[in-house]
């Protein structure tokens, strides 16, 4: 099992290298051929948008049915019912500073059902408490040492190259992403943290046999239909629905969830905060292509290659962008845009090119026109800030120092956005 462990770790680290050396990635800014983004604040009908009401009534929609229709799908349908299973709602957790609860959902349509186990910390208050929300790759019991927290499903994608085995669902994978979740700092901080695994809603394989694409089936259907969601678009719903219960826990603050997402659930972070206005604000890590990267710069991890590698992530009708970026009709910038006025955090790693840093950059610095709409001072700056030097605002971005990952640094970056554009900005408001 060690050993098991030991490649889950390989592949967490080096996956990327894999896909770079398979599909010929180009990492020189000198090879990026001229591109034009599409204008967030000119419709596709050619009327200019100078106004909130104008942007709010028609431009944002416009945007999002864009997205839609060309990239992440349409959801089919919703739920009949969604029962809660607490399995405990009282533990002690980090010698006693924490509180822990332990949830099952269970969502059920046309018969059947999924089951959703969730984790959630909250420091000990009578106060409601504001959250982070977001997914785990590999099972609650793998963020952290607490050997209070069941062992969840987990599954991991066969690798040949690794020799990856599916299933790693045991005692001896507790804690294995610990480093990436920064429990105590954000229980101390006063905030609380709610994670469930990723696949209890779809596993992240190229099938739709097993997640909660089946539930809204048509008689004898397989596979969404070209216009209908993937797994991206099925995830983010997920958050919906865990939006749902957290509307009714009456510890948690619903006003202040803060969606976080890193790499392919930073994907999933942002179009959650563009779907759901509920959500108070979002923080995408290291999101790459088709998360805040710009597409149109074909730069790291392309449109090309996330066809091909996972070809499960978004609908049919995107699978016409591979190698022809040019024709699509929007970029990441849009996305972006579509969570304003809500605080919105991008982060890059220096080393993490895949992901595009520069891209990155560049999507929320052209997001922020729409910030401005607002009254909300955007990211204005020209140049890219410097390595561990995090500017923070409504509109925040950093760079840090190393690979791809979520590390402690980052950590303290996203808590400090989220106490100067939700809890202090709260108690000033109070005042």
């Amino acid at each position: 099992m060690i050993k098991k462990n030991f490649i889950l770790i390989l592949f967490l680290l080096f996956g990327v290298n894999s896909y770079s050396q398979q599909y010929n990635v180009n990492y020189d800014e000198l090879e990026i051929n001229p591109y034009s983004l599409p204008s967030i604040l000119t419709s596709y009908g050619g009327m200019n948008i100078d106004n909130i009401d104008d942007w709010e009534k028609f431009r944002k929609q416009e945007i999002f049915n864009s997205f839609v229709s060309n990239i992440y799908g349409r959801v089919p349908g919703d739920i009949d019912t969604m029962r809660i299973i607490t399995k405990e709602s009282d533990g002690e957790a980090f010698d006693g500073i924490a509180k822990r609860k332990q949830l099952t959902l269970v969502l059920e349509e046309n018969s059947r059902k999924i089951w959703i186990d969730l984790l959630i910390y909250l420091p000990k208050t009578d106060k409601k408490v504001p959250v982070f929300l977001g997914y785990n790759f590999f099972g609650n019991h793998t963020i952290t040492d607490d050997q209070g927290v069941g062992i969840t499903n987990s599954w991991v994608p066969k690798r040949p190259n690794l020799g990856m085995n599916s299933n790693n669902a045991s005692e001896e994978s507790r804690r294995i992403m610990k480093n990436r979740w920064s429990i105590e700092k954000i229980i101390k901080a006063g905030y609380g943290l709610v994670t469930l695994y990723c696949g209890d809603i779809d596993p992240d394989k190229a099938d739709f046999n097993d997640g909660v694409h089946s539930l809204f089936y048509a008689k004898n259907q397989e596979t969404p239909s070209p216009d209908e969601w993937g797994t991206i678009a099925a995830w983010s719903w997920g958050l919906s629905r865990i939006m749902d219960y957290l509307e009714v826990d009456e510890e948690i603050d619903d006003e202040k969830v803060i969606v976080f997402g890193h790499s392919r659930l930073g994907k999933v972070a942002l179009w959650t905060a563009a779907s759901d206005n509920r959500f108070a604000a979002c923080i995408a890590n290291n999101s790459g292509c088709m998360g805040a990267a710009l597409s149109k710069r074909n730069f790291g991890e392309t449109v090309e290659v996330v066809n091909k590698a996972f070809p499960h992530w978004f609908c049919g009708n995107f699978k016409k962008y591979s190698n022809n970026e040019d024709l699509l009709p929007l970029d990441q910038h849009m996305l972006l845009a579509l969570i304003a006025p809500r605080p919105l955090y991008v982060a890059s790693a220096s080393e993490d090119l895949w992901a595009d840093p520069k891209g990155e950059f560049l999507s929320i610095k052209h997001a922020s026109v729409v910030y401005n709409l607002y009254g909300i001072h955007g990211f204005s700056s020209s140049e890219m800030p410097k390595i561990n030097s995090p500017v923070i605002d409504v509109v925040s971005y950093h760079i840090r120092a190393g690979k791809h990952d979520v590390t402690e640094f980052d950590w303290e970056q996203y808590i400090t956005f989220a106490s100067k554009n939700l809890t202090e900005k709260t108690e000033i408001t109070k005042k």
